[in-house]
């Protein structure tokens, strides 16, 4: 054996079995027990009992007990154990081959020691049951014994990533029938069991890791950590397999048939009680209707047919009304501007973007090119406004009524800007 991994594997399970057959013992029965060990756990004896054993556990991506504990094997025999060998891809989705894992395994508990070994880690960072499959100069070295032959043991273990030619589902797993053509195709949906398991120890990673407990510790006693920490809420735990995890599969085993379910609900958006215009101000910001009462209170105003300098003051008061409702409705539209605006969707023309938009603020100060076109367009919304909200009713304003009050917003200048 020339990887340190293989020797580990054994000692340890050397170890373990000694512990077990040695309790209350005297000395030369532990001796016995451990010249028994040895030939136990010798590659002669223990590679053909493990290549024997390797095809009652199967390796999955997506094992079916997930669903259901039962769900393994049916009247059609063994549900077909699905590996998949989805390609990665930057496509921003959580998915197989998007995360690099481990892959699980579902079966006899009894066999969980032969999993274990031909998953081990080598030097060169692939795992046994690859160097196997490859027929690899260690895989050879390995199993070249005289109790058997090389061939007879690597079809044993490959046993365990086999799959049948023909297809068995189950009806305790959770399925599907999509519509396809004229008829329907079943899918069944399995449990991606280790990227389930890879979120967890994400999940401890950032909870428990011990740069967090240091991190929390000088928390406690108002001491500065200068990288901070992260904390997690509203997480839930899940169970499979009850008292029994073994029975579900080798990474629900190891984790004690405990995962971690995140919140699913969708995200608490922020009310907008403002909204900035995509296409122009005087139509989604503030338009005719908007104004209507004054309008009105102009047109009331209009029908006592009288002129004095009151009446024209009460008319620019009307007037300077409604260019202060545009000012108010302008500083609530530049609040929202920085967060809202979005330069390549909007179709607001380079006046109103100069007026509206944080990013051009120093130009407003700057230019005046722009505010004059703007006092264009707040004159035509009021002189245009009221015969919209008027209709026939309107008194017909003319030339002269436009030019003042084209002055009364050019009063208003500076506050525009």
């Amino acid at each position: 054996m020339t990887d340190p991994a293989i020797n580990e594997f054994f000692q340890r399970r050397k170890e373990a079995w000694l512990k077990e057959n040695t309790k209350k013992m005297t000395e030369h029965e532990k001796k016995m027990k451990e010249t028994e060990c040895k030939e136990k756990f010798s590659l002669e004896q223990w590679l053909p009992d493990a290549a024997k054993r390797a095809g009652q556990m199967s390796i999955a991506t997506h094992p079916c007990t997930f669903s259901h504990p039962s769900a393994r094997k049916n009247k059609n025999g063994y549900v077909t154990a699905i590996l998949a060998n989805s390609k990665g891809s930057h496509d921003g989705f959580l998915r197989s081959g998007n995360v690099t894992v481990e892959a699980d395994a579902l079966g006899n508990a009894a066999v969980l020691d032969v999993y274990e070994f031909l998953t081990l880690l080598m030097e060169d960072n692939r795992r046994l049951l690859t160097h196997i499959e490859k027929d690899s100069d260690l895989a050879v070295q390995l199993l070249e014994i005289k109790a058997q032959s090389y061939q007879a043991l690597k079809t044993g273990f490959l046993a365990m990533k086999k799959t049948d030619s023909d297809n068995v589902t189950s009806s305790k797993i959770k399925q599907v029938y999509f519509p396809v053509d004229d008829d329907y195709h079943q899918l069944s949906l399995l449990t991606a069991s280790s990227v389930v398991f890879e979120l967890k120890k994400r999940v401890n990673n950032i909870r428990f890791s011990e740069e967090v407990k240091e991190a929390r510790a000088r928390e406690k006693s108002n001491e500065m950590y200068p990288d901070g920490y992260r904390e997690l809420y509203n997480i839930t735990v899940i169970g499979y397999g009850g008292t029994k995890p073994q029975n579900i599969s080798v990474l629900n085993n190891r984790n004690g048939g405990k995962a971690y379910l995140l919140p699913s609900a969708p995200p608490s958006l922020k009310t907008r009680d403002i909204h900035f215009p995509g296409v122009d101000f005087f139509s989604q910001s503030l338009n005719y209707f908007q104004c209507k009462d004054l309008f009105y209170a102009l047109h009331k105003l209009f029908l006592r047919y009288e002129n004095n300098w009151r009446i024209r003051a009460e008319r620019d008061e009307y007037y300077q009304a409604i260019i202060d409702r545009i000012i108010e409705k302008m500083w609530s539209i530049r609040s929202v501007a920085q967060e809202q605006f979005n330069p390549d969707s909007s179709r607001l023309n380079k006046t109103q973007k100069i007026w509206l938009c944080a990013e051009n603020a120093e130009k407003r100060e700057q230019e005046d090119g722009w505010l004059d076109e703007l006092i264009k367009d707040i004159t035509s919304f009021i002189f245009n406004g009221y015969e919209k909200i008027l209709g026939k009713k309107a008194v017909m304003f003319s030339d002269t009524e436009f030019k003042h009050i084209h002055a009364q917003v050019v009063k208003n200048k500076e506050a525009l800007r």
